[in-house]
């Protein structure tokens, strides 16, 4: 039996709760899903789906199922992945991905400290969003990449490579001189401008929710993909933003403010799969974890010990990637 199209099959019908949207997804005759999803049930022994109502619903077995179908077939994926790089010759090289904006300096560094590590692998940098990312490698196309943590990605370990302290962007004078400190309840009424959703969903959660908690609920979040049009926003007294120090510096007209207690840091996280991992990838974390903490030539910034550094790694999403 071919356990792992059967169990795709079966995560289709679990989404859709129809076998016929599932079909139609799948791009396969309605009865061929079905008897994909009987021999399912028959090797494993159980019932996956109660079939008695217009749309189908998962039974207990279907819901245990789900974890380790999504574990299973995601494994699947990036093996055959592994077994057509092994075929064509192409394990020497590692395939990273970085997030749109990443500095110039920040990707010399990241491919000259991973080549020390491993000097006989070639490093293939691709700029990639959270969503597009977590994607990618759970379909094997990409081997490890960096991302705003938290997130979520069956099979997947993340290791902390760099964290930042945000505050809050205002048009300067408006709350007072630059580094002012605020708390977020200061912030009440104002508009909150934000990363979008579909790039880091957990991430823009729980600001919202640090937000909550600290007395700030925005009356409209409004969503920026790229920081030039976060900070025009601002500009034009459309909401505040909250963003690290260096971010704000590039605007003279606005002015960032340490948030009391420090609530909100953003991290970034080496991201790889937990099994069969590229055997470079521990090696591109690590450097990653020391370009993004080393002195550079240029342009200023905050690590999250408050300690001035000419540049930082700022996720900034890029939609085009989605």
């Amino acid at each position: 039996m071919d356990l792992g199209r059967h169990l795709r099959y079966f995560l289709a019908v679990a989404r859709e709760q129809h076998f016929g949207a599932a079909a139609t997804e799948l791009g396969i005759a309605q009865p061929a899903l079905s008897q994909s999803v009987r021999r399912l049930e028959e090797e494993l022994g159980v019932t996956l789906f109660d079939r008695s109502r217009r749309r189908v619903q998962l039974t207990p077995a279907g819901h245990l199922l789900i974890a380790q179908a999504r574990d299973l077939v995601t494994a699947e994926a990036r093996l055959r992945q592994t077994m057509r790089r092994l075929r064509e010759g192409r394990l020497d090289t590692l395939r990273a991905a970085v997030p749109p904006g990443t500095p110039a300096v920040a990707l010399r560094g990241l491919v000259e400290h991973t080549a020390r590590q491993t000097p006989d692998m070639d490093v293939d940098l691709c700029e990639m969003t959270g969503t597009a990312l977590l994607t990618a490698l759970a379909h094997g196309t990409v081997d490890t990449g960096l991302l705003t943590a938290p997130f979520e990605g069956p099979g997947l370990v993340g290791q902390p490579v760099h964290q930042v302290e945000l505050g809050a962007i205002a048009p300067r004078g408006r709350h007072g001189t630059p580094d002012t400190p605020l708390r977020l309840t200061d912030l009440a009424g104002h508009d909150l401008i934000l990363s979008p959703r579909r790039d880091a969903p957990l991430w823009f959660e729980h600001v919202l929710a640090v937000c909550r908690d600290h007395g700030w609920t925005p009356p409209r979040v409004r969503e920026a993909a790229d920081t030039e049009f976060l900070l025009g926003l601002v500009l034009a007294d459309r909401g505040l933003a909250l963003a690290p120090r260096s971010v704000a510096a590039r605007q003279p007209r606005l002015a960032w403010h340490p948030l009391t207690g420090t609530p909100l840091h953003r991290r970034t996280e080496a991201v790889r799969p937990a099994a069969d991992a590229h055997p470079a990838a521990p090696a591109f974390a690590e450097a990653a974890a020391r370009v993004l903490a080393d002195p550079a030539p240029t342009g200023p910034t905050l690590t999250s010990a408050g300690t001035e550094r000419p540049w930082s790694l700022v996720y900034r999403p890029d939609p085009a990637h989605d």
